[in-house]
Order: structure tokens, then C-alpha cells, then sequence
């Protein structure tokens, strides 16, 4: 064949469909139940966005991010992750006007050019949510709450959360200063991405995944020991409610994710159906990128579940079926076939799933058709039963069969399957 898929995509075939049909059916149900609201946004995006709001030494803008110019030379880029274009909209539209706090979520492809593994896709696929306007640790605490609880909806299990503050402007320039001391005197210890990101984005250090970074990283001072009153406050306020809601978490001095915009909470959950690429969904606050971007000063937190992952899972506990037809019609002849074709409508028109045999092949061909298809019943009609006025249907699962008058068949067809 000529034209191959692109390395690190993937193509959604009807088995797979339904698996992700019911995914988003069922994390829709949860995120409306919770007040939420689904916005839809744009793959592309100009380049300038991610860059200023993700951060310039990230991996994601430094490494993965499609880029290219257009006619005009401005230079776009698609969508690598969904908070960044969502607060461009909120900004854009001026939704801080039409509510104090606005609850938005978003499903949709991302696009990053990694390396690919096992339920991760250059392009994938991300239910992002977020709420802009509430900074309490309440908002928080609900944050983690309705991730815990949509992972559950789905049916993912083994969960673990991860839960990490990460300061604010007041108390984070300390502790990157003497991050930036101990990293020093690693240096020769870190590979070369770390010893570029000990100068400048030290914090980035920590999202390296080879053993030499990490072993250097073992005894690195921890943002908790530099958080000032405030923050400090706010993170323990965060665990209280966290408790009462009877959610299990562990706190990981280590975590910082990979994006440069969060402050305080940060959180991670991975589940243990997953291999090394555990994390299927975390997120944080970013009270700083509203204003960042150029909008009013308004604080925000929020998540993304990455949804390959979860279907990765997904399909370990949960057998796939493709709808099959209520009733298949088998047509013999011109007539019957037009007949037929009338009555698919007439069974359609009753939410009735029908498939017919278009073909002029034989009785015997176009029933294999409906058991390959697995219909439940199949309508056979010819000239025999035209003349007569009836059609024959047959019972697939018994090989027995009832003579109906044709215009009392998709009535009689509706009242078996209600039964």
C-alpha cells in the first residue's frame, strides 16, 4: 500500500469506537452532574501561546510541539495540551463577565511529537477540565474529588493520588535559588537536558526520567521546606478536606509536573493496571496565567485524564460488542427488494436497528449475511409472499419462523424486542 499511518497515530476502528463512545458518555454524565460546561476549541492555535504559558524549557515547547508557518509566516502550532487555549477563550470571549466562576471542560485530540509507548499516541486524546475564579482550597479539594470520582465512574481502578504544593511567587524564588546551589554541585552527575535546565528552569530537573538524574536528585532541597505561611495554610487546608472527603493521598515532595504556569496544588493520579506510564490524569493550580495572558487577575485549577491510557485499562476488564441489527431483510427479486427497502425506513423510523441484503443473491447468502451480522430476527420476503401479502420472519437464534401480514410486521417486530 502507498500510503501507511504516521508513526505514533492511530486509527479508531468500530470495535474500539464503542469503548470510547462510552468513556466520554459516562465522564460528560459525571462533569455535568458537577456543574460543568463543555466548551470546544480549535486544534490550532498560534505557537506563541504555548510557548509563553507552558514555558520555553519545558520538554513539551522545547521538543514536541508541531510547528509550522502558514501562508502568512505566522508560525502556529497544534494543540499540545488544552489549559493554555482554554484560558485564551476565557480571556477572548470575556467570560469573567458572565459569571464569578466559570466550570468548562473539554474532549478533544492533543498532538505531541514523543516517543511513542503503550497508550501514548502523538496524537492523543485528553478530558480537560477546569474551574477559573475560586482561589480556597475548597475549589481544590472538589477538584480532586470529581477526578477520583469520574476515574471511578469509568471504571478504573487501583487508583493512587499524588499531591504536591509548589509554592507561589512570594516563596518560590528562594527555593529555586537554592535548587539552583545544590544543582551545581551535581553537575557533572546530570545529563545534558538537566545540566540546560539547572540555569534556566531548575524545577524542570525534576520531570527527568533517567535513574543518573534522579540518584543526583535524592538529596535536592524540597519546595515544603520554603513555602511561606500562606501557601503553607493552603496545602494543609487542601489535606484536611481531602480526608474528610475520604480520599487516599500521599504527598510527593518530588512532584512539579512538566508545565512552567502551575503554582501551589499540583496533583498526579496513576493506577497500578498501567505499566511504567502509570499517570492517567493530573493537573494543578495556575493562579498567575490568567493575568499572564492577558486577561483579568483570576485564579484558576485544573486537570486533564488522558484517555488512551484509560481505555488501556478499559479494555483489560470490559468485552467490546458492535450493535447488531434487530432484524435483517432478506429481499428476493426486484419487487421485494424495493419492498424491503420501504420497511427498512418504516423499522428505522421505530428505532429499530434493520440491515437489508442489497444484493440479488440467494436465500441461503443473504441469511448467512444476517448471522454474520448477528441479527436477531430475519424478514424474508419474495414474490411467494408478495403475492400473498406477508412476510416470513425467522427467529436466528431457534431456526423457527412466523408468516406475517406485511403491514402489521414492524409493529409485531417492535413488541417482540420490547418484550
Amino acid at each position: 500500500m502507498e500510503f501507511q499511518l504516521l508513526k505514533g497515530f492511530h486509527d479508531i476502528l468500530p470495535e474500539e469506537a464503542i469503548l470510547w463512545q462510552k468513556l466520554e458518555t459516562k465522564a460528560r454524565k459525571v462533569l455535568e452532574r458537577h456543574g460543568f460546561k463543555e466548551i470546544r476549541l480549535p486544534i490550532l492555535e498560534p505557537a506563541g501561546l504555548f510557548k509563553r504559558s507552558i514555558g520555553e524549557e519545558t520538554d513539551i515547547v522545547s521538543k514536541e510541539m508541531y510547528c509550522f508557518k502558514d501562508q502568512k509566516g505566522r508560525e502556529l502550532s497544534l494543540r499540545p495540551e488544552a489549559t493554555s487555549q482554554v484560558v485564551r477563550a476565557y480571556v477572548q470571549n470575556r467570560l469573567d463577565l458572565k459569571e464569578p466562576v466559570s466550570k468548562l471542560y473539554l474532549i478533544g485530540p492533543m498532538f505531541r511529537h514523543e516517543r511513542p509507548q503503550k497508550g501514548r499516541f502523538r496524537q492523543f486524546h485528553q478530558i480537560d477540565v477546569e474551574i477559573i475564579g475560586d482561589p480556597g482550597p475548597i475549589t481544590d479539594a472538589e477538584t480532586f474529588v470529581l477526578a477520583w470520582e469520574l476515574l471511578k465512574e469509568i471504571g478504573i481502578e487501583g487508583l493512587t493520588i499524588s499531591i504536591n504544593s509548589l509554592g507561589c511567587d512570594r516563596c518560590r524564588p528562594d527555593y529555586r535559588n537554592r535548587l539552583m546551589d545544590y544543582l551545581n554541585t551535581k553537575s557533572t552527575a546530570l545529563c545534558p537536558d538537566c545540566q540546560r535546565r539547572s540555569n534556566a528552569n531548575p524545577l524542570r530537573v525534576f520531570d527527568c526520567k533517567q535513574e543518573g538524574c534522579k540518584e543526583a536528585l535524592s538529596l535536592a532541597p524540597i519546595i515544603s521546606d520554603f513555602l511561606c505561611d500562606s501557601c503553607k495554610s493552603h496545602f494543609q487546608e487542601v489535606r484536611t478536606l481531602l480526608k474528610m472527603a475520604h480520599i487516599p493521598f500521599e504527598i510527593n515532595p518530588m512532584l512539579v509536573r512538566g508545565l512552567d504556569y502551575y503554582t501551589r496544588t499540583a496533583f498526579e493520579i496513576t493506577s497500578d493496571s498501567l505499566g511504567a506510564q502509570n499517570a492517567v490524569a493530573g493537573g494543578g493550580r495556575y493562579d498567575n496565567l490568567i493575568s499572564y495572558l492577558g486577561g483579568p487577575s483570576k485564579p484558576a485549577i485544573g486537570f486533564a485524564i488522558g484517555m488512551e491510557r484509560a481505555l488501556e485499562i478499559l479494555k483489560q476488564t470490559h468485552e467490546v460488542k458492535l450493535p447488531s441489527p434487530h432484524v435483517f431483510i432478506t429481499a428476493l427479486g426486484e419487487r421485494a427488494r424495493q419492498l424491503g427497502f420501504s420497511l427498512l425506513l418504516s423499522f428505522r423510523g421505530k428505532n429499530i436497528r434493520a440491515e437489508m441484503g442489497y444484493q440479488n443473491t440467494s436465500l441461503k447468502s443473504q441469511l448467512k449475511q444476517a448471522d454474520k451480522q448477528n441479527a436477531r430476527y430475519a424478514l424474508i420476503i419474495g414474490e411467494d409472499e408478495i403475492s400473498k401479502n406477508v412476510a416470513l420472519l425467522r427467529d436466528m437464534k431457534t431456526s423457527t419462523q412466523k408468516e406475517l401480514i406485511l403491514n402489521e410486521v414492524v409493529e409485531f417486530v417492535g413488541k417482540l424486542l420490547g418484550e
